[in-house]
């Protein structure tokens, strides 16, 4: 049941139901209520749902309160233990919420409502009601709680008072030796304020003294002689104390049948008045609970939708027609309507009121349900198979008192294979008896329904022109998806619409309503954004020359000034003289900066430039003759 609750979101009414609720039983009764099986008991829970909801709209909200832990304090007294004042204070507003619930159901009882009759078994309990308020004042027992009480504190209060006079006579006697000009209470006893240096010179007993030390507090002789009789009085204020708070358990104990029933009676009352509020709530009606098969809503609304928006749905099942398949376009409220239907007889039959102008809905021993996307992916199923696992379990179960409801049937595959399962399966329904009601997209399916005995087709209307969904159900004629329509409005061309047409229901296909011209491509080119490529910044993308020795270069990234000394070779590498180092580069890091005709005049001896006087003298030397051992190296570094 919970799958199906989920299905068809009664489980979100249960969530608005309960906060109603302010009794943890009543939410748990809301949370466990179940489709009712038995008629008078159905029959008397839309009573209570319709008196509950007449006497608020009669009286007002009832005086309802959460008794929780009162049971407890209730069995804790009928074991003999003394219950504390916090607990007896709890009994007290117990009762005193059972006196109002009492004359609350009192003022309904005089309009007539047979809910207001109830009072009778709610027990205020006036005498141990009264005797609680009149014994316990401000969460302590009252001075009036007994004569002997107030007896005993009018002399503990004498005897306190006495010795504060004979405190503030020392003081006032031994003005000087004090530190401040009145008495105060230290762990029970009276005592002077007395400086450190005249400690001895006053009679009595130190009982403490100031965190420096400066000051003693000391009992004085005079006053510590009513310190004992102090102490006997307040142990007989105690033991009276105690003995009242347990002559109050033990009437506790005494009326724990009759609290115990105010409990169980509050609660019953507070699961009452929540379907009344929830009725109010969604503006709810009576239904009339029939055993017949046959299921009638008028101005049917979902619950969860603001009634304002909603477009009545009416429906009706039964008297020979046992399945209805609703065909439609999407969007056009298919499960809106599959679930606003399902909803109210769930919510009839848990004895709630529902959201239509009337309604007569019979019961049914199970509801079956397959709505919405059922993929499941944590068991590896695709949408398909999980809808087809959930269905061949709906049609284990199907019997002739079920109410069965599935969404898109035979979706999620191959479209002919799928017609087929759909066909399949509403003849299984109609073998089982049950009523159902489901949607699909098949035209196959709507004829099957149209030739069948008791099976119609409903369609959900569509305004063609505005391309709005209408949201009324129609029984007895088939839907039509409308997209050719949909298309159209929305600027297919003609001519894709022809082709579309024609792929669907063949050559022999009435094309009259797509007649405009037909275009050799049926879209033409948009503006659409051009892709910009990247410049290539001159830095990395020079024209390719070639550089003569004594050409002026600039060498990239690092910019610095150099001059050519040796020609580039098949590589595209060259040698570039540096005032520090010679070295070889790639031609696509150097630009030309001067050129060697700018710089130099005509057979420009370049030697000077990159060779040192001892190599330059060599290499005289070696064109004029063989040296032996001599050699010429050549140094330099790559970049």
């Amino acid at each position: 049941m919970d799958k199906t609750e989920r299905f068809i979101e009664f489980d979100k009414i249960k969530e608005i139901w309960a906060e109603f609720c302010l009794t943890d039983a009543a939410k748990k009764q809301v949370k466990e209520q179940m489709p009712l099986l038995s008629e008078a008991e159905l029959l008397a829970k839309q009573r209570e749902t319709t008196q509950g909801k007449k006497m608020m709209e009669l009286c007002g909200n009832p005086p309802l309160v959460s008794l929780q832990g009162l049971e407890e304090i209730v069995d804790y007294a009928g074991k003999g233990d003394c219950l504390g004042i916090k607990q007896l204070l709890q009994v007290e507003m117990s009762l005193t919420a059972a006196f109002r619930l009492k004359q609350y159901l009192l003022r309904g009882k005089q309009q007539g409502l047979s809910l207001g009759y109830y009072e009778e078994n709610l027990q205020p309990l006036d005498e141990l009601r009264e005797s609680i308020y009149v014994q316990i004042v401000n969460e302590q027992v009252s001075d009036n709680a007994s004569k002997l009480l107030k007896s005993l504190r009018s002399e503990i209060a004498l005897t306190e008072g006495r010795m504060r006079e004979r405190a503030d006579a020392v003081i006032r006697a031994n003005k000087d030796c004090m530190s401040d000009g009145f008495s105060t209470f230290r762990n029970g006893r009276v005592c002077v304020p007395v400086k450190k240096e005249y400690r001895f010179k006053i009679a009595g007993s130190v009982i403490d003294k100031s965190a420096t030390g400066n000051t003693f507090f000391i009992e004085p002789a005079a006053a510590a002689k009513y310190y004992e009789e102090l102490q006997e009085l307040r142990l007989d204020e105690e033991n009276e104390v105690r003995r009242i708070l347990y002559e109050l358990t033990g009437m506790v104990d005494e009326n724990a049948t009759e609290l115990k029933e105010n409990i169980r009676l509050m609660e019953k009352f507070d699961f009452i008045f929540s379907k009344g509020k929830l009725s109010l709530h969604y503006d709810g009606t009576e239904p009339e609970i029939i055993t017949e098969r046959r299921i009638v809503l008028k101005d049917a609304r979902h619950p969860l939708m603001k009634k304002e928006s909603c477009v009545p749905l009416q429906f009706s099942i039964g008297d020979g027609v046992n399945g209805i398949v609703i065909t439609g376009p999407n969007t056009g409220g298919k499960t809106v309507a599959l679930k606003t239907v399902a909803l109210n007889c769930m919510m009839a039959q848990c004895g709630l009121h529902v959201s239509c102008g009337s309604a007569e809905i019979c019961m049914n021993a199970n509801y079956l349900c397959d709505i919405g996307d059922g993929q499941n992916l944590s068991e590896n199923l695709s949408t398909f198979s999980a809808h087809i696992t959930n269905v061949l379990d709906i049609l284990q179960q199907v019997a002739p008192q079920s109410l069965v409801f599935m969404d898109e049937l035979g979706s999620g595959t191959d479209p002919l294979e799928g017609m087929g399962i759909a066909v399949a399966i509403l003849e299984e329904l109609k073998q089982s008896g049950a009523l159902f009601l489901v949607t699909t997209h098949y035209p196959e399916v709507k004829v099957y329904a149209e030739k069948t005995e008791g099976i119609v087709n409903a369609r959900m209307t569509f305004d063609k022109e505005n391309l709005k969904p209408l949201y009324q159900l129609v029984i007895g004629e088939a839907g039509e998806s409308c997209a050719f329509s949909i298309a159209k409005r929305l600027g297919m061309p003609a001519g894709m619409l022809r082709r579309a047409e024609q792929a669907a229901y063949g050559s022999g296909a009435d094309l009259s309503s797509f007649a405009e011209a037909e275009q050799a491509r049926e879209f033409k080119g948009k503006a659409i954004p051009r892709i910009v490529k990247k410049k290539t910044s001159p830095s990395h993308k020079r024209e390719k020359r070639e550089y003569r020795i004594g050409d002026s270069v600039m060498v990239y990234p690092e910019k610095r000034i150099g001059i050519v000394c040796e020609p580039e070779n098949e590589k595209g590498v060259l040698r570039i003289q540096m005032p520090d180092r010679k070295f070889w580069v790639n031609h696509k890091r150097i630009k030309l900066h001067v050129a060697a005709e700018k710089l130099y005049p005509e057979n420009y001896d370049f030697s000077i430039l990159f060779d040192s006087v001892e190599t330059r003298k060599l290499r005289h030397q070696m064109g004029r003759k063989h040296i032996e051992g001599a050699e010429l190296r050549i140094e330099d570094e790559k970049e």
